[in-house]
């Protein structure tokens, strides 16, 4: 009845910075701490997190002498998303059977 959550993305600030990025594909990572409201010190342990599953690129480089990084979803983050909304489902809507059949984290 219930389907499996991602645990990568059960946690509120990394499902924040995919909805993000699944939304404008990159961004910088000045962006994401001022839309997810994260310190920096969160919100890069996080990004982190995310990169070493797949699921964002990260691109360190320098703007004006300045350093900058760009984050980026992958297209096995969009999948993991997707499959993340569609597995809420079976919790929004319990009773309504959801074909997550052909899904399977394990092939991420």
């Amino acid at each position: 009845m219930f389907e499996n959550l991602d645990p990568l993305l059960h946690s509120q600030l990394r499902l924040a910075i995919i909805s993000l990025l699944k939304t404008v594909q990159e961004a910088e990572f000045i962006y994401l701490k001022e839309k997810t409201n994260a310190t920096a010190g969160n919100l890069s342990v996080q990004i982190n997190k995310l990169k070493d599953g797949g699921y964002v690129e990260v691109l360190k480089q320098f703007k004006n002498n300045y350093p900058q990084t760009i984050c980026k979803i992958t297209p096995m983050g969009i999948l993991a998303f997707e499959i993340y909304a569609k597995a809420m489902q079976s919790y929004l809507i319990p009773n309504e059977k959801q074909d997550l059949d052909t899904y399977s984290f394990r092939k991420l």
